[in-house]
């Protein structure tokens, strides 16, 4: 049954992907609507999530990012899409890396070293990814969730290294890496996700007692990689600016949980400074501390 659906929704998407920019998002506009005045898709989730993380602003201001949300969220699911064959012109005039970032990564590269790169569900993270594997010389690699369908986790994946990016299934991200120690590479981790309670590491993130992955910190520490935070802003409908800077030099030197705390306050004052083109959808926030702390400290 589900190879059938996939042979069904495959030409669906193509003409999607073909479609030209300008009706692209009037198909956005049309699913906006039914998604957000219709469906309702996760609405109560999104409303409580900016309640809890923006106590400070009127009911009038959450809304207003609540409908920029799903008007975001919209354009990201088409332009995901997009990937399938959008030319590599068109990709940079779209999702540009800002000439610092590109400067460091080739710096980083001609002194021989690969790097970590963290980021959040952000502005438009697939063309990100994207556009590093076309601008920079390191060999990109992004750690993703297979998807249970063996179908659609294909089409996801001819999506993603279309420009040269190569995928690592999350519980391989440590044995690949060890594996290709040899080469100059950058594996991209998104940390924004909600892991089990019991493996996190526990911080205030946007006015809350939030569990953060510690993959990130710890991979770095163990092959004592640079970890670089990469930046995603929206521009205007359609354009996105990526911007990178180094985090941590030395992993191995820095004290337990200091790189988690470093990267998700990176986080919280991006979506602070663009609030509506973060996942607002996903639930974050599931799973609560058993003990909660004595203090808003790590």
């Amino acid at each position: 049954m589900t190879i059938i659906l996939y042979y069904l929704v495959l030409p669906v998407v193509y003409l999607i992907s073909i479609l030209p920019f300008p009706l692209l998002y009037l198909l956005s506009d049309v699913v906006f609507c039914l998604l957000y005045y219709v469906v309702g898709y996760r609405k109560k989730v999104v409303k409580q999530n900016l309640a809890n993380s923006f106590p400070d602003k009127t009911e009038a201001e959450r809304d207003k990012i609540c409908r920029d949300f799903y008007r975001y969220f919209c354009d990201l699911f088409l332009e995901t899409f997009k990937t399938l064959t959008i030319s590599k012109a068109a990709m940079l005039r779209h999702c540009a890396l800002t000439p610092e970032s590109v400067a460091l990564f080739r710096r980083l590269h001609a002194e021989g070293k690969s790097v970590v790169l963290v980021m959040g569900h952000k502005g438009n993270w697939e063309w990100a990814g994207n556009t590093f594997s076309i601008l920079c010389p390191q060999q990109l690699y992004v750690v993703f969730h297979p998807l249970a369908n063996k179908h659609f986790n294909g089409l996801m994946y001819r999506m993603r290294t279309r420009f040269g990016t190569r995928l690592i299934p999350m519980q391989d991200t440590f044995r690949e890496m060890v594996k290709l120690r040899g080469e100059i590479n950058a594996t991209a981790l998104i940390a924004d996700q909600s892991p089990r309670p019991d493996n996190a590491q526990w911080v205030p993130f946007l006015h809350q007692d939030t569990p953060v992955f510690t993959g990130t910190e710890r991979i770095a520490s163990k092959m004592n990689y640079q970890v670089v935070y990469v930046s995603v802003s929206r521009l205007k409908r359609g354009y996105y600016s990526v911007s990178a800077e180094v985090l941590v030099e030395n992993p191995a030197q820095e004290a337990p949980g200091n790189i988690t705390t470093l990267h998700t306050a990176k986080l919280e004052a991006d979506i602070i400074a663009q609030p509506a083109t973060w996942l607002w959808s996903h639930k974050r926030w599931k799973h609560k501390r058993k003990t909660q702390p004595t203090t808003a400290t790590v």
